[in-house]
């Protein structure tokens, strides 16, 4: 059992001897052993030159005494674990160039085709669940693995601390019960931006592998085929298109009250209000804010007009003007 701290069987049996006599001479220590004197000799004094053991004051020979075992194996198990964990560091990166190296010798190990909806949803919450720093979405409308509202790892990676950048497609914002879905995700700390149409489906985790569905779609075909794509050229295009569409999207706001994204921006609009306009900025129909929202369509159109007022717009598209001019959004 502490052959991890570098004892041997002999050592060992005649350490937890000592612990459990509190001293003895090598006569005893080698009858109780079952060994011969000398080699029970040896070993006491090999476990003195390692400070495991003392001589102690006898009025027969010497005696021998433990030293505290954490005083005698403590600072072992310190620098075993300390050779451990760099051991554990050079595997792993031994690891990484092993599947460098299988990647530039077999393109198996840069992209990994998902033949099934379980093996894509299986990969959605592997990648989520696995993420650490960053998690980047393209959603569209007409979900093919999951609804966004059966994604719980979102909300568990949130909750560790991984960020969410989300870019949805207008119509799935019409879709029922989207518009506070987002909502929700945005108060737990998602960015959220929104766009007319998104060119493809998109999840990419970390900056390291990201899930692009494949065929969704065909004559015959009736499961979803995907593929993961890992470090590469096709991934670092793959980031590049992301991040080309966030810069376009129109950002959607929900924020606590009182609290605005850049406090030198005098914005006179409150959470509420923030959420309209970022909605109305994004395309989404007023009749579809209403309902989903859970007011009347004059309801609504009551605090649109009461956002052109603020903005001193007569149409809805100065009022978007207006918003960006000033950093509503």
């Amino acid at each position: 059992m502490l052959e991890v701290a570098g004892l041997g069987e002999l050592e060992e049996r005649a350490y937890r001897l000592l612990v459990r006599a509190g001293e003895a001479d090598v006569a005893d220590l080698a009858d109780e052993l079952g060994v011969e004197p000398e080699r029970a000799a040896r070993a006491l004094g090999s476990m003195c030159d390692t400070g495991l053991t003392r001589e102690v004051p006898g009025t027969h020979g010497r005696r021998y005494a433990p030293v505290a075992p954490e005083v005698a194996l403590g600072p072992r198990l310190v620098r075993q674990q300390e050779t451990i964990d760099w051991a554990r560091q050079a595997v792993e990166q031994l690891a990484e160039e092993y599947r460098a190296s299988l990647r530039r010798r077999d393109a198996d190990w840069l992209i990994e085709i998902l033949p099934s909806r379980a093996a894509l949803r299986e990969q959605v919450r592997h990648l989520q669940n696995t993420a650490r720093e960053e998690v980047m979405y393209f959603c569209r409308a007409g979900h093919v693995v999951m609804p966004s509202q059966d994604n719980t790892e979102e909300l568990e990676a949130l909750g560790r601390g991984v960020g969410y950048r989300v870019i949805y497609e207008r119509a799935l914002l019409e879709e029922p019960g989207m518009v506070a879905n987002v909502a929700y995700g945005i108060k737990l700390g998602e960015q959220a931006r929104a766009v007319r149409s998104l060119p493809v489906r998109m999840m990419i985790a970390d900056r390291s592998a990201a899930l692009v569905p494949l065929v969704q779609h065909a004559a015959g075909v009736t499961e979803p085929t995907a593929a993961l794509v890992r470090g590469s050229s096709l991934l670092e295009a793959l980031i590049a298109l992301f991040e080309s569409q966030w810069e376009r999207a129109t950002p959607i706001r929900f924020l606590e009250d009182g609290q605005v994204a850049d406090p030198g921006d005098a914005c006179p609009l409150d959470a509420d209000e923030l959420y309209l306009l970022s909605l109305l900025v994004a395309g989404v129909p007023e009749k579809t804010i209403a309902s989903q929202l859970g007011l009347s369509l004059r309801t609504v159109q009551r605090r649109v007009y009461h956002l052109m007022r603020l903005a001193g717009a007569q149409t809805r598209m100065q009022l978007a003007w207006h918003a960006a001019r000033e950093r509503w959004l």
